[in-house]
Parts: structure tokens; C-alpha cells; sequence
């Protein structure tokens, strides 16, 4: 099989999800085609060496619909030779995408690709694609359907996570957050976004809140209460999970990952195309997984493909010295934590979700590009990235440098 290589590697900042939000004039269109530039123009690219685009978005309708990673290299300036498709797999088609993107090479069936996502959360809704499973109870029914918050929720009541320890992960998502963007660790891979005018409306991920403490947190009321008894979720949780009496609700906003507008974007090729580019490579992809979970919990799909990636990869997680662990909501990340019997050293370092955002078809390919970067600011071997998935599934990556 042919070893497929990441020669860089490009996101965004993330922007508000909001009408107020500094990305909210951008259609989501400049968004992706604003990374697939900078791929090309930084590298010096040839776009016809590009055999193929691959960009995750998880609400492909309207402005993001009609296969916006065709559409976005031909405004990106690839030329109409360069195909591209769009790809959703939920929260993880960021990561997916690129894992897609490097499976056409190490097929051996392109040279070079680019895998990564984008999605504007701010003028297309999260659930604007609509779908069967919340609605259709032929699907909803036997799968115990219950919105993430419920879930999230759930995991902390089953694995004894209270309200003070999910707050208290959010207060260290949001410091290290803070800490890598004040150490400039983000970048020589974060490009401002600016308007037709040359103007920047937007240099620095827009979600952050860096005063976050405990305090100011308690002063939030848990976000899904009312969803949970007044729609009828708790039940359903409890049904599917008999062994816990109640929900315990200690989720907010300020503990879940935040909407946000966001694109990404990254290189992949096999050696010789790296050479015909004249390219160096940066990173290696060693293995990657997915897995379905329990479509109710859905959110603990990170424990198991983590486990059948290194596996598969023939490693164990004392071979890792990087994880990225999308914090889609605090308790997916303490459940992890807690299964895998490991501390916080090595686990979302620069921070995550919970404080830059969680833009759903870009988040997978940002957490692998900061996984690089930060691999390369430490002199670090390996890294794995893996994301919780809507309706139970799990993503995970394994990336090594070379």
C-alpha cells in the first residue's frame, strides 16, 4: 500500500455562528475556496496535480449544497480539470474527508488530494439537511433517538461526572486556548479571512472567552432541562439506559462546543508527487478507523475506534504522545479519559471545541492540522485525532512525522 503524506495543512479562524458574527457576510463557498487557495498559493501548487477534493460539510443545502468542494476549486482557481466531492459523516467529516482524501493515494488510484471541511454555521442551521432519525420513527423509535445535549447529559450521569467537573474541563479548554493563541502557536496555520475589499474580519477564533472561571460559569443554567422533561428525552434516556433513575442536566453553553463558521483544508500525496511539487512532507498517515456506537448514548464512539485504530496500526496508546479528543460536549471527554485511564498532559492542549468552536464539517481536519503543528513545536512522533459522531459512530486518525 502506498504511504500517503500531509505536506500541509490550513483552517480559518473560527467565527460566531450568529448573525453578528465576524464570518456571518461570507458565503460558505469563499470559506472553503478561501483555504484551497492558500493551499495552492503557499506551496507554490500546480492545481492540476490535484487528482481530487474531498471537503466534509454536514448541512450541504442551499449555499453549501450542489457538491461545494467541486464548485469551491473551480472559485479557488483549480481549473475545471480538478473534481471534487463533498462527504458527511457528521461531526467527523472534517477528519473523514481527509482520511478519504488519503485513501484515494494509498490506493494507489490518485497522486495527490486534498482532504478537509468547511461549514457556515451562522447562514446555513445545524439540521437544515433534515433527515429521518429524529423524525421518522421507524428509525427514531429502536434507536432511542434524544438530541446530544441528552446524551451528553446522559454519559455524565452514568459515569459520575457532576456539574463541577464538566465546568471545571471547560475552564482548562478555554486557558489553553487562550495560552496557544497568546504563543503564537496557531499561527503559521490560521489564515484571516478578509472581505472583497482586502479589509480582515476575522484574524483570531471569535468563540474564546479567556476570563472563563468556575464562578462565572455556575451562573449558567443547564441547557437541556426543558428538552429533556418537557419533550419527553429523559424518559427515552432512561429507557434506553434502565440503570440510571433521572438525567442529571449539567450541561450549558459554556461547557459544550460552540457554533461556529469555519473551513480547512490539507495536502496529501504520495512521494513522488511531493517531489514533483516540490514539496516536503510534513506528517504520515499511518491508520485510520471508523466504528458505529450505541445510537443513544452516540457520543462515546471516540473509546472504541480508538482502540480498533491502534490495532490496527499495531500500537498501543503509550505510542501516542499528541490526542485530539473533540470536546463536542465536556462529558464526551472526561468519559474518555476515564475509559482510557489517562490524565489531561497529552489530551487537547491547545484547547478545543468548548472555547474555539465547533465548525461540524471542518472541525476533524483543524484538530489534525494542530495536531502537526503542535507535533512539530514539541519535537513530538505521533499523534491521534478522533471525534463523537451524531446517531452513535466514532472517527479516529493516527498520523506520525516523518
Amino acid at each position: 500500500m502506498t504511504d500517503a503524506f500531509i505536506y500541509d495543512h490550513v483552517r480559518t479562524p473560527r467565527g460566531r455562528g450568529k448573525a453578528d458574527g465576524a464570518l456571518h457576510e461570507v458565503p460558505t463557498i469563499n470559506l472553503a475556496a478561501h483555504v484551497l487557495t492558500a493551499i495552492r498559493e503557499r506551496n507554490n501548487l500546480n492545481p492540476l496535480l490535484v487528482d481530487d477534493v474531498v471537503l466534509g460539510c454536514v448541512d450541504p443545502v442551499g449555499e453549501a449544497g450542489g457538491d461545494i468542494a467541486r464548485v469551491s476549486a473551480i472559485v479557488a482557481g483549480y481549473g475545471k480539470e480538478v473534481p471534487g466531492v463533498q462527504i458527511n459523516r457528521f461531526c467527523a467529516s472534517g477528519l473523514d474527508a481527509v482520511n478519504f482524501a488519503a485513501a484515494e493515494v494509498m490506493a494507489g488510484q490518485h497522486d495527490m488530494t486534498i482532504g478537509g471541511g468547511v461549514e457556515s454555521m451562522s447562514r446555513v442551521g445545524i439540521g437544515a439537511s433534515g433527515g429521518a432519525w429524529p423524525v421518522d420513527p421507524q428509525i427514531a423509535m429502536p434507536a432511542y433517538f434524544m438530541p446530544q445535549g441528552i446524551s451528553a447529559d446522559l454519559i455524565a450521569t452514568k459515569y459520575g461526572f457532576t456539574r463541577d467537573d464538566v465546568d471545571a474541563y471547560a475552564v482548562e479548554s478555554q486557558k489553553r486556548a487562550a495560552k496557544a493563541w497568546d504563543e503564537g502557536r496557531f499561527k503559521k496555520s490560521v489564515l484571516p479571512v478578509k472581505d472583497v475589499n482586502g479589509i480582515t474580519l476575522l484574524a483570531k477564533d471569535e468563540h474564546m472567552r479567556p476570563s472563563t472561571t468556575m464562578q462565572t460559569l455556575a451562573q449558567l443554567q443547564p441547557a437541556f432541562v426543558q428538552m429533556g422533561e418537557m419533550a419527553g428525552f429523559d424518559a427515552v434516556a432512561v429507557q434506553s439506559h434502565p440503570e440510571i433513575e433521572a438525567v442529571n442536566h449539567v450541561h450549558h453553553a459554556g461547557n459544550s462546543s460552540g457554533i461556529v463558521d469555519g473551513a480547512a483544508a490539507v495536502l496529501i500525496g504520495n512521494a513522488e508527487a511531493g517531489k514533483r511539487a516540490n514539496l516536503k512532507p510534513r506528517a504520515r498517515i499511518r491508520a485510520f478507523a471508523n466504528v458505529g456506537s450505541e445510537p443513544a448514548m452516540m457520543l462515546t464512539g471516540p473509546i472504541d475506534v480508538t482502540r480498533k485504530v491502534l490495532k490496527r496500526a499495531g500500537m498501543s496508546l503509550k505510542d501516542i504522545d499528541l490526542l485530539e479528543v473533540n470536546e463536542a460536549f465536556a462529558s464526551v471527554v472526561l468519559r474518555f479519559l476515564q475509559a482510557m485511564d489517562i490524565g489531561t498532559d497529552n489530551v487537547n492542549v491547545n484547547g478545543g471545541a468548548i472555547a474555539m468552536g465547533h465548525p461540524l464539517g471542518a472541525t476533524g481536519a483543524m484538530l489534525l492540522g494542530t495536531a502537526i503543528d503542535e507535533m512539530e513545536r514539541r519535537n513530538l512522533n505521533t499523534a491521534l485525532i478522533t471525534l463523537c459522531i451524531g446517531a452513535g459512530m466514532g472517527t479516529a486518525t493516527i498520523i506520525e512525522r516523518v
